[in-house]
């Protein structure tokens, strides 16, 4: 498959570029801009193939190699970030090292394809600058009086606070008495890396220092910490999470499917005051919807999961943190990894 990655140009109507879709295919498939539409490297897109629709990737410039009568249209361009030229290298990079179809490594990062869709809104409710003429009852009067200098609120959580049914909140709408506001999704709680972790001893000290330091580098670097269960490496790689979050970089955590558990995120929640995104098989599609958007638009400022993360469309990767790997090096002992990823390395 040859690749164009080196540049993301913007292709007008009429262009011919290179689809990469999520199927075992070797290579991309050509398809026309349409009039009324530009797409960058990156992009996802709807396309026609045989006779459906599906989701893809502008990988690039066309191939070529169909004749200008026999290209296609592409549909649509989704409404949602770009895949980043980093990850588009990566599936080209992991693609050629299994050998195997790039197309069937694209499947992997678009595992939540109802995510390329903006999320549905949800509407609050607030009084209108000038009331509404509506007959006035006990219960209506509460709803005015939870409202009245107070920001708006959702339907159900506007009913609660007031003590009525949700029959009097949608009457009041009905009415014209309550004024719609439209509420963007609520993203992930930020952990905050300006809150102090333990002390450390020396020796875990001087490691801590040196991942920071790796990590401040801003260059790829690969890391080992190796010691005994008990030892403090976890708190020693939270040192280069908080230096990677100080620098509005993204972290991924990846762990195996055991330790996706309380221990480990009580841990976290300690050191940085939230939770982290999590990304394993056992996540609702819902939920698997939300994260994926989380993190493509970078509101996901640590993930932790299965091997599966890693193919999850991060906006601005700064550190991956392989805990518990020591199988890959054949030894007894706990090991964790630290790659240090340039965005656009």
């Amino acid at each position: 498959m040859s690749s164009s990655l080196s540049k993301t140009p913007q292709y007008l109507p009429g262009d011919v570029v290179g689809v990469l879709l999520p199927l075992p295919l070797r290579g991309v498939y050509d398809y026309r801009v349409p009039e009324g539409l530009t797409a960058c490297g990156g992009d996802f897109v709807l396309v026609p193939i045989g006779k459906r629709e599906i989701a893809g990737v502008v990988w690039g410039d066309g191939s070529g190699e169909l004749k200008p009568g026999k290209i296609r249209d592409m549909i649509a361009r989704f409404d949602a970030p770009s895949l980043p030229i980093v990850m588009r290298r990566f599936i080209e990079w992991v693609s050629a090292y299994t050998v195997h179809p790039p197309g069937a490594v694209l499947k992997m990062t678009m595992s939540a394809p109802k995510a390329l869709e903006p999320p549905k809104s949800v509407n609050a409710y607030t009084l209108r600058d000038a009331p509404a003429d509506v007959r006035m009852t006990p219960a209506r009067a509460r709803v005015f009086q939870v409202l009245e200098n107070s920001p708006p609120r959702r339907s159900p959580d506007l009913a609660q606070e007031a003590g009525v049914s949700s029959g009097v909140v949608r009457d009041l709408i009905k009415a014209g008495a309550l004024k719609a506001v439209p509420l963007a999704e609520p993203g992930p709680p930020e952990p905050d890396w300006r809150l102090e972790g333990p002390d450390l001893s020396p020796d875990q000290g001087r490691a801590a220092k040196n991942l920071q330091a790796k990590v401040g580098e801003d260059e790829f670097a690969v890391s080992v910490l190796d010691g005994v269960p008990g030892s403090g490496k976890t708190e020693v790689y939270f040192q280069a999470v908080a230096e990677a979050l100080k620098q509005g970089r993204q972290v991924l955590v990846l762990l195996p499917e055991i330790a996706l558990g309380a221990q480990w995120l009580a841990r976290f929640v300690e050191r940085f005051g939230a939770e982290p995104a999590s990304w394993h098989s056992d996540l609702s599609p819902a939920r698997r919807r939300k994260t994926w958007r989380a993190v493509a638009e970078g509101r996901a400022r640590v993930v932790v999961g299965a091997r599966s993360a890693l193919f999850l469309p991060f906006a601005d990767l700064g550190l991956i943190v392989v805990d518990e790997d020591y199988h890959s090096y054949g030894v007894s002992v706990n090991v964790s990894i630290q790659f240090l990823i340039r965005s656009g390395g």
